[in-house]
């Protein structure tokens, strides 16, 4: 398993943890059962890109949070109060349009 999405994995998983939140919860917001979403966090089946929006939702929390867990470096009060912003953290490169999409998403 790469190294960010071992990260990754751990990061869901604490935040979930953290915010008492069960894996039943994010697995019927995924509209799976629980032994698949356990599967995810446990890196024995693949984390779907789409699938992140929706975990971060249900965690409260923005897809960058993922990522950058426990630090934050931005939050959408932020972003709304500012004229601009950078964010610098390296991902491969067939990965990085997929997270630019994401994390400039409006809603």
């Amino acid at each position: 398993m790469e190294e960010i999405t071992k990260n990754l994995l751990q990061n869901i998983r604490e935040i979930r943890n953290n915010l008492g939140i069960s894996q039943e919860v994010i697995a019927n917001e995924l509209g799976m059962d629980t032994g698949n979403y356990s599967k995810i966090e446990n890196g024995k089946q693949i984390l779907k890109v789409s699938h992140l929006g929706i975990i971060a939702k249900t965690l409260n929390v923005e897809v960058i949070d993922l990522f950058t867990y426990p630090k934050k470096y931005i939050d959408a009060d932020t972003i709304n109060k500012s004229e601009r912003i950078s964010i610098t953290f390296e991902v491969s490169p067939d990965k990085r349009d997929v997270l630019l999409s994401l994390v400039t998403k409006n809603e």
